[in-house]
């Protein structure tokens, strides 16, 4: 199972991504396992020497039974200090957010892989946009010649 954030591809120009292991309760990972999560608001923070995923919407396991369950809470991110370290130097040098792209299940372990991404401007996304349709309408015209 992966759950993807479209929204990270789109407004940001992912340069690095690397895989994090993430702290869940029991019923969050059934519910991850059942594809409820979604992933378009949420962001990574450092916070004291740690990952912290925020904002992620986990929706609550239908059989659970705990009912002060919050699906928005802070989750945090599992990494190794060497590699918090090397983040921390690379957001310091200029304009990158970490974002996460995708969560799947690896094995038995849901993991959360992590972009390094610059914030693209309106006028980026609308050049992307158009050479897409510009592609798009070239392979059109070249299935039409081809027999």
């Amino acid at each position: 199972m992966k759950i993807t954030n479209k929204k990270a591809y789109f407004n940001y120009d992912i340069k690095d991504t690397f895989e994090a292991g993430i702290v869940l309760t029991g019923a969050e990972v059934k519910s991850i396992r059942s594809g409820r999560c979604n992933l378009s608001d949420a962001y990574v923070k450092i916070f004291d020497n740690q990952l912290w995923l925020v904002n992620a919407d986990i929706a609550k396991y239908k059989y659970d039974g705990n009912v002060d369950y919050d699906s928005a809470r802070s989750r945090k991110l599992l990494v190794k200090r060497r590699e918090i370290d090397q983040l921390e130097r690379k957001l310091k040098q200029g304009r990158l957010t970490l974002i996460p792209v995708s969560i799947y299940t690896t094995r038995n372990l849901i993991k959360v892989q992590v972009g390094l991404g610059k914030g693209k401007r309106k006028h980026e996304k609308k050049n992307v946009e158009k050479d897409r349709d510009v592609k798009r309408d070239m392979a059109r015209v070249k299935r039409k010649y081809m027999v």
